[in-house]
């Protein structure tokens, strides 16, 4: 359970999106779906017991990194009461994403569950398509030598592929189609398919949503049961902010559902009941 809790927020875009190819080496993003000071905050549940929270901020500000203006974009992951004895989780998950092309130049990780610890920080270079890895050593502190991949034109990763997927637009897609995505994460390219599952209503502590419910197709793996064992819900809106997300796992079920928000971009699709 504690190195599954703040993954599972992020289950719909493990790391990289990848764009189609192209010759110019930043391909500009239409997003009118989320902006600067946006800030959402999450419950985390293992079974009818709530565990901790989360939290995605959009920072208030640009930042300059490449020459490029960047969003700075943190989730964050902790555990809390007798959870914390237990199985402590305090992640924190950022990056710095272009602010034109929706890339990312620079994501960090700072994990700590438990015993484990992962300190790494990922540069990317998008003039020569390559990825530089840079792991902290438990021991020394100190980083150890750097790993290098080759990567896909416009590569996304975790925080950047979030980002680039709420700006997309789903007017064409009808339910059960297949999205695709084509990804990066720690050492691996690999695909993944996500099927269109339609709208509905959502009843949360932070209101009720119109909604869009997304179903990740899952491979085989020894932590979720079954390859359509996580659903998510996106707000049917502009926004595009992820609501909840539920994971039907081997050692029971868990999840993240939305408790607050504020600083969105557009109105809120909500419904009364």
């Amino acid at each position: 359970m504690k190195k599954t809790l703040i993954y599972i927020m992020l289950i719909l875009v493990f790391s990289a999106f990848q764009s189609a190819t192209h010759e110019a080496e930043y391909i500009p993003v239409n997003n009118d779906s989320f902006g600067l000071g946006e800030e959402v905050v999450y419950k985390m549940n293992f079974g009818v017991f709530t565990v901790g929270k989360g939290k995605i901020k959009i920072h208030p500000t640009i930042h300059n990194v490449n020459y490029r203006g960047c969003y700075r974009i943190d989730i964050w992951g902790k555990t809390s009461g007798m959870v914390d004895w237990l199985a402590q989780v305090d992640d924190n998950w950022g990056a710095y994403v272009d602010t034109a092309a929706l890339v990312p130049h620079i994501e960090y990780r700072r994990l700590k569950e438990g015993n484990y610890r992962r300190n790494e920080i990922v540069k990317f270079d998008h003039s020569t398509d390559n990825i530089e890895v840079k792991l902290v050593d438990k021991n020394t502190g100190k980083f150890k030598e750097p790993m290098y991949y080759a990567a896909p034109d416009n590569v996304r990763s975790i925080l950047s592929g979030l980002l680039y997927m709420r700006s997309l637009s789903l007017d064409t897609v009808n339910v059960g189609d297949t999205l695709n995505i084509d990804g990066f994460f720690e050492d691996s390219f690999y695909d993944m398919d996500i099927i269109y599952d339609g709208k509905g209503k959502l009843k949360t502590k932070a209101g009720n949503f119109n909604a869009i419910k997304l179903v990740p197709v899952v491979p085989d793996n020894k932590i979720f049961n079954g390859e359509n064992s996580i659903t998510a819900w996106f707000s049917d809106d502009k926004n595009r902010i992820p609501l909840k997300v539920e994971a039907d796992m081997f050692i029971g079920s868990a999840g993240v559902e939305i408790i607050s928000f504020k600083g969105l971009r557009n109105p809120v699709n909500a419904y009364m009941e």
